[in-house]
């Protein structure tokens, strides 16, 4: 992973506002990836693992990173933040919110820490045969950061099949629009982590954004999520 490469352009903002998420192709080389998915086997780099099953979220297992993060994930977790901040204080201004993200990332979590939200949220995703994940916003206390970001680990069609990441748009008094998240290996899309502004006639309203994997129909599907707040 380049650190040259996590640079935003226009593109990002307009895309985010539109649609509450923009894809960023190529992020992480296959051996990255393949070096993130070993770290799904070696227990002493997590704090906690879920099945997904007994709590009702869907079916598949994810684990929760401990401190000290690896060091790649650690790196982009400082780079996406430093880009990503700049954006959100603009939406908390165009959504007419009274507070300001800092521009890096230790005292964004050093606000968490304050507030009791002492534990990462890094993640590593595994999904098999007919696993999925139910429609989710990743909230963990009172503090949040409007973004996060997922990267696709496994290369769809020779690795696995189904798995398609899946976008639900609320926007008041309208049906619920769908998009469907096609990634490739490498890949990375940020997603709006609750909600998101969009102008209207009356000025910029909140639209609310969920997001989850369709079944898995062949393969193994691994993912990781790097969400910038701590939690309880």
């Amino acid at each position: 992973m380049n650190q040259a490469d996590i640079c935003f352009d226009s593109e990002v903002y307009s895309g985010l506002s539109q649609d509450g998420f923009h894809i960023l192709p190529g992020k992480l080389s296959v051996e990255e990836c393949n070096q993130l998915r070993l770290l799904f086997e070696k227990d002493e780099r997590f704090r906690n693992t879920i099945n997904m099953t007994r709590y009702g979220f869907g079916q598949g297992t994810y684990r929760y990173f401990q401190y000290p993060l690896p060091t790649i994930i650690q790196s982009l977790r400082e780079s996406l933040y430093s880009q990503l901040a700049p954006i959100a204080n603009q939406w908390t201004k165009r959504l007419r919110l009274n507070f300001t993200y800092p521009e890096d990332h230790q005292t964004f979590l050093q606000n968490c820490h304050a507030q009791g939200q002492t534990k990462p949220t890094p993640l590593i995703l595994r999904y098999r045969r007919e696993d999925y994940n139910r429609l989710h916003q990743d909230l963990y206390g009172e503090i949040a950061f409007p973004f996060q970001v997922i990267f696709q680990l496994s290369q769809p069609g020779s690795e696995f099949s189904g798995g398609e990441l899946v976008l639900t748009e609320q926007a008041p008094r309208r049906q619920t629009k769908v998009s469907v998240i096609n990634l490739n290996q490498g890949d990375a899309v940020i997603i709006a982590t609750q909600y998101f502004p969009r102008k209207g006639s009356r000025g910029d309203y909140r639209v609310q954004l969920k997001h989850g994997v369709s079944q898995i129909h062949r393969g193994e599907r691994f993912s990781m999520g790097i969400i910038f707040h701590d939690a309880k």
